[in-house]
């Protein structure tokens, strides 16, 4: 009864977040009033902010900043529309725009970071899959076992990359989107409380990856316990 009530404790600590966040993006994303779209208004950040060499584009995937390449990608699914998720969501993405130009050196650090859990990823996963095998196959189970830890601890990169990158999305968001929101050139004044709650849900989603990928190690030291 208590494993029970524990793991449903878990399942909403991690997918209330998430939850959440869906639903205040879905309930401002309704209403289009605005004269421009949310990439009209990263275009116009950029010119307004002189961000050399910064470029938007539009993606079939998730809205991103890409500083490799300084590129600002929307998907006009979401930030095309006139609503002030839109907005709010092209304003959050110059904000990372902004901590490259300023070479943050988190931002930085979470670049690499993720470049680097990319194969560590992977190698993981085939340590997962082939520790056992190995073991049987060399009649020495410590060796399996000291894989499958091995593999364990490489899925711990995508706990430290959600924990890295939730700072820089904080700092993306109230650092640098919302004063340029709160000028009163781009949003209404009466909205900006609006804009923070959409900010909020954006780092919550984040977090709700975290968590995610910690429930996710959690399971595996328990096979590996087994």
């Amino acid at each position: 009864m208590l494993y029970g009530l524990a793991l449903v404790a878990l399942i909403v600590l991690i997918a209330g977040p998430g939850l959440w966040a869906r639903h205040v993006l879905e309930r401002y994303g309704r209403e289009e009033y605005f004269s421009g779209t949310g990439i009209d208004l990263a275009r116009l950040l950029v010119e307004d902010l002189r961000l050399e060499g910064v470029r938007v584009e539009t993606t079939d995937k998730g809205d991103h900043y890409d500083p490799l390449e300084k590129v600002v990608r929307l998907n006009p699914a979401m930030t095309g529309r006139r609503s002030l998720t839109a907005v709010v969501v092209a304003a959050h993405e110059i904000g990372h725009a902004l901590q490259d130009q300023s070479g943050d050196g988190l931002l930085r650090f979470r670049t690499g970071l993720v470049r680097f859990g990319i194969w560590a990823e992977r190698i993981g996963a085939a340590a997962i899959m082939v520790a056992p095998l190995l073991g049987a196959a060399l009649q020495v189970p410590v060796v399996g076992r000291l894989l499958l830890a091995a593999a364990v601890c490489v899925l711990g990169i995508p706990v430290a990359v959600h924990l890295v990158t939730l700072p820089v999305e904080i700092d993306a968001s109230f650092s640098r989107a919302l004063p340029l929101l709160k000028t009163g050139r781009y949003i209404p004044p009466e909205d900006e409380a609006a804009a923070r709650r959409i900010l909020t849900a954006c780092a919550l989603t984040y977090l709700a990856q975290a968590l995610a990928s910690m429930f996710n190690i959690l399971r595996w030291a328990r096979i590996f316990r087994r």
